[in-house]
């Protein structure tokens, strides 16, 4: 019985889910739009959104955390460059969901996922 479990599986093992969300978060950031599932865009969103509210904070210590969960090293350091100035007056909602049209293999409902 899973009643009140808000975390989206996604059909896969918690290590795998959470390699999947790095990837695809670390991958947001580099190319500031991507396309994916609309069930793994919804579970995107609050991640990469925690990763630009660490990097608006601009502490060593924000750092380090982004450090352990974006595989990019060089991507950090640009990420922590450009935050402040592109989201300093934002407070929060970074970034934007918007659904496409259906995959053409298996009809799964598609989404753009981009910063604003």
């Amino acid at each position: 019985m899973r009643h009140r479990c808000r975390v989206p599986q996604l059909n896969k093992p918690a290590d795998q889910r959470r390699a999947m969300l790095r990837s695809l978060t670390t991958e947001l950031i580099r190319h500031g739009k991507i396309t994916t599932t609309l069930a793994r865009a919804k579970a995107l969103r609050p991640e990469a959104d925690r990763m630009i509210t660490l990097a608006k904070d601009g502490s060593l210590a924000a750092r380090r955390q982004a450090m352990g969960y974006i595989y990019d090293k060089q991507l950090v350091h640009a990420l922590f460059e450009a935050a402040q100035e592109r989201y300093g007056s934002r407070n929060g909602g970074y970034t934007r969901v918007v659904r496409t049209v259906p995959r053409q293999g298996d009809n799964s409902e598609m989404a753009i996922v981009e910063l604003v």
